[in-house]
């Protein structure tokens, strides 16, 4: 719309006020900035572009000045550069309030989206055209979350922004931010943007990690995939998994052996319990076995992790045998006492009374 021709309209009242400011020198009124302003806005929610309006304006006065009175051609310039000062003020608002106008859609869009709000789905769909998304396809979710609070604004953002736009170019993506993580929402067969993605929000975050939501179908699904990769974070954190980038598909057999809670709180009770009667607490005993089944029951790896001599960490594990009766070298115990292991880190005993 920058080629049209601006309407008269557009100029009312402006050969009066250079007239009256030749004629007087006085500076323009409040009600005539406001009025500019007024058009400024005007032709911005028209559809016009700044610099037309300007030349009109710039041509109307050289148009007018010979019908003018004499006059310094300071009070001319110095009138039309208050006039121009206020149109572009008003065209910067009028601009101003489309983006934010367009930011609030986009934050109420993803908001549904991402925690299935909406009560129309056909709604939703039209509306994911317009930022992209292709909601009759599959997709999956990636979050990345580091030790800084993600924003749209932040640095870390705009970089992976960048990254994918030059790596992947006008896909259908979205890239967002969410309760201070980073989101990025692709379709399922383009599993190759969701790992790019990882791979820079790692980059970018400072020792951040980042989950990735199996695939899943229709708008449904990407709620589904969002809250995957969700736990997955979670669980990482509870479990310190040390992997920079999760899969939630890998991560399944988390979640079946807590689906009975009470079960594993009896399990981790029964198997670790009498370990809060040794001295220093339980404590020290679970990160004893925690490294032992990290390090592929290496007791010489676990020592290493925990900073102890292999003579003390072998100690450790016989005093666990002993209060336990359970063997950690033993292979028909080992698998009760991981599985309890387990247990304890996600139910975060014995933090926490089960």
């Amino acid at each position: 719309m920058a080629g049209r021709e601006i309407p008269e309209d557009y100029l009312d009242g402006f050969v009066r006020i250079l007239t009256e400011v030749c004629g007087t020198g006085r500076r323009l009124t409040r009600e005539e900035l406001e009025s500019r302003r007024a058009v400024g806005e005007r032709a911005a929610e028209a559809g016009f572009g700044l610099r037309p309006l300007v030349r009109q304006y710039l041509s109307t006065t050289r148009t007018a000045c010979p019908d003018l009175p004499r006059a310094p051609v300071d009070r001319v310039l110095a009138a039309v550069e208050q006039v121009v000062d206020a149109l572009a003020e008003g065209h910067e608002r009028a601009q101003l309030a489309a983006v934010r106008k367009e930011e609030a859609a986009r934050r109420e869009f993803i908001d549904d989206l991402l925690y299935g709000r909406s009560s129309d789905p056909g709604r939703l769909a039209e509306r994911a055209e317009r930022f992209g998304l292709l909601l009759s396809h599959t997709h999956a979710v990636a979050v990345a979350e580091g030790p800084q609070v993600y924003d749209d604004v932040h640095p870390a953002v705009r970089r992976v922004e960048r990254a994918l736009v030059g790596r992947f170019g006008n896909r259908r993506i979205l890239l967002t931010t969410k309760e201070g993580r980073l989101v990025c929402v692709a379709p399922a067969d383009q599993d190759d943007v969701l790992v790019y993605f990882a791979e820079q929000a790692h980059a970018g975050s400072d020792g951040g990690r980042v989950a990735i939501g199996r695939p899943h179908a229709g708008a449904g699904g990407v709620v589904h995939s969002y809250e995957e990769a969700l736990n997955a974070l979670e669980l990482a954190g509870r479990m310190s998994l040390d992997d920079p980038v999760l899969r939630a598909c890998d991560l399944l057999v988390y979640p079946v052996l807590t689906r009975d809670r009470q079960a594993m709180a009896d399990l981790v009770l029964s198997t670790l319990g009498p370990l809060t009667r040794v001295r220093g607490g339980a404590g020290p005993m679970l990160d004893t076995l925690i490294a032992y089944f990290d390090s592929g029951c290496n007791a010489t790896e676990a020592a290493r992790r925990l900073s102890l001599s292999v003579r003390a960490f072998t100690y450790r594990l016989e005093r666990i045998h002993r209060f336990t009766g359970a063997d950690p070298a033993d292979p028909a115990h080992r698998y009760t006492l991981q599985t309890a292991v387990i247990g304890a880190r996600l139910l975060d005993w014995p933090a926490k009374d089960l």
